[in-house]
Protein backbone atom coordinates (compact mmCIF):
# COMPACT_ATOMS: atom_id res chain seq x y z
CA UNK A 1 0.00 0.00 0.00
CA UNK A 2 2.71 2.45 0.93
CA UNK A 3 4.60 1.75 -2.48
CA UNK A 4 1.93 2.78 -4.35
CA UNK A 5 1.41 6.12 -2.37
CA UNK A 6 5.46 6.41 -3.27
CA UNK A 7 4.33 5.79 -6.47
CA UNK A 8 1.91 8.50 -6.83
CA UNK A 9 4.11 11.06 -5.37
CA UNK A 10 6.37 10.11 -7.90
CA UNK A 11 3.99 10.80 -10.90
CA UNK A 12 2.90 14.22 -9.10
CA UNK A 13 6.90 15.24 -9.63
CA UNK A 14 6.53 14.44 -13.48
CA UNK A 15 3.15 16.00 -13.99
CA UNK A 16 4.45 17.68 -17.14
CA UNK A 17 6.11 14.77 -18.51
CA UNK A 18 2.66 12.89 -17.53
CA UNK A 19 0.19 15.68 -19.31
CA UNK A 20 2.80 14.86 -22.30
CA UNK A 21 2.64 11.47 -22.51
CA UNK A 22 -1.18 11.39 -22.11
CA UNK A 23 -1.65 13.97 -24.93
CA UNK A 24 0.78 11.48 -27.19
CA UNK A 25 -1.58 8.34 -26.50
CA UNK A 26 -4.83 9.81 -27.01
CA UNK A 27 -2.85 10.74 -30.39
CA UNK A 28 -1.66 7.43 -31.11
CA UNK A 29 -5.22 5.87 -30.26
CA UNK A 30 -6.47 7.09 -33.00
CA UNK A 31 -4.11 5.75 -35.52
CA UNK A 32 -4.29 2.39 -34.07
CA UNK A 33 -6.57 0.11 -36.08
CA UNK A 34 -7.05 -3.37 -35.75
CA UNK A 35 -9.45 -6.21 -37.43
CA UNK A 36 -11.25 -8.92 -36.03
CA UNK A 37 -12.50 -11.72 -37.90
CA UNK A 38 -15.05 -14.61 -38.11
CA UNK A 39 -16.28 -17.23 -40.35
CA UNK A 40 -13.48 -17.84 -42.26
CA UNK A 41 -13.49 -13.88 -43.22
CA UNK A 42 -17.57 -13.78 -43.82
CA UNK A 43 -17.44 -10.94 -41.30
CA UNK A 44 -14.81 -8.37 -40.34
CA UNK A 45 -14.76 -5.96 -38.03
CA UNK A 46 -12.36 -2.95 -37.72
CA UNK A 47 -11.42 -1.01 -34.32
CA UNK A 48 -9.46 1.83 -33.54
CA UNK A 49 -7.64 2.31 -30.44
CA UNK A 50 -10.07 4.12 -28.69
CA UNK A 51 -11.86 1.30 -29.02
CA UNK A 52 -14.46 2.34 -31.45
CA UNK A 53 -16.34 0.16 -34.58
CA UNK A 54 -14.85 1.65 -37.59
CA UNK A 55 -16.14 -0.84 -39.93
CA UNK A 56 -17.78 -4.08 -40.56
CA UNK A 57 -17.93 -5.99 -43.63
CA UNK A 58 -20.40 -8.73 -44.09
CA UNK A 59 -19.39 -11.34 -47.23
CA UNK A 60 -22.02 -11.76 -49.57
CA UNK A 61 -21.79 -15.35 -49.11
CA UNK A 62 -22.77 -14.71 -45.44
CA UNK A 63 -25.87 -12.52 -46.63
CA UNK A 64 -26.81 -15.66 -48.52
CA UNK A 65 -26.72 -17.96 -46.21
CA UNK A 66 -30.01 -16.20 -44.65
CA UNK A 67 -29.26 -17.24 -41.13
CA UNK A 68 -30.09 -14.17 -39.63
CA UNK A 69 -28.67 -15.93 -36.01
CA UNK A 70 -25.49 -17.34 -37.37
CA UNK A 71 -24.36 -13.67 -38.83
CA UNK A 72 -25.00 -11.79 -35.47
CA UNK A 73 -23.13 -14.54 -33.94
CA UNK A 74 -20.32 -13.72 -36.45
CA UNK A 75 -20.84 -10.01 -36.27
CA UNK A 76 -20.02 -10.42 -32.62
CA UNK A 77 -17.36 -13.11 -32.24
CA UNK A 78 -15.36 -10.89 -35.35
CA UNK A 79 -16.41 -7.71 -32.94
CA UNK A 80 -14.72 -9.30 -29.67
CA UNK A 81 -11.36 -10.56 -31.79
CA UNK A 82 -10.85 -7.05 -32.74
CA UNK A 83 -11.69 -5.22 -29.62
CA UNK A 84 -9.11 -8.23 -27.85
CA UNK A 85 -6.77 -6.84 -30.57
CA UNK A 86 -7.42 -3.66 -29.80
CA UNK A 87 -6.49 -3.22 -26.38
CA UNK A 88 -3.57 -5.72 -26.84
CA UNK A 89 -2.41 -2.98 -29.17
CA UNK A 90 -3.28 -0.08 -26.75
CA UNK A 91 -1.38 -1.63 -24.55
CA UNK A 92 1.97 -1.57 -26.19
CA UNK A 93 1.50 1.56 -26.99
CA UNK A 94 0.81 3.22 -23.35
CA UNK A 95 3.88 0.99 -22.42
CA UNK A 96 5.93 2.56 -25.17
CA UNK A 97 4.77 6.35 -24.53
CA UNK A 98 5.58 5.55 -20.85
CA UNK A 99 8.74 4.24 -21.40
CA UNK A 100 9.94 7.28 -24.00
CA UNK A 101 8.85 9.63 -21.19
CA UNK A 102 10.94 8.30 -18.44
CA UNK A 103 7.90 7.47 -16.88
CA UNK A 104 7.47 4.20 -14.61
CA UNK A 105 4.17 4.15 -14.01
CA UNK A 106 1.99 1.36 -12.43
CA UNK A 107 -0.82 0.16 -14.72
CA UNK A 108 -3.52 1.88 -15.20
CA UNK A 109 -2.32 5.43 -15.21
CA UNK A 110 -2.48 5.39 -19.58
CA UNK A 111 -5.24 4.20 -20.84
CA UNK A 112 -4.64 0.76 -21.38
CA UNK A 113 -2.05 -0.36 -19.59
Amino acid sequence: MFDKIGQMMGLMKNLPKLQAAMAEMQQKLGQITVEGNAGAGMVVVSVNGRMEVTKCVISEEATRLGDRDMLADLVIAATNMALGKAREEVAKASQAVAAEAGLPLPPGMLPGM
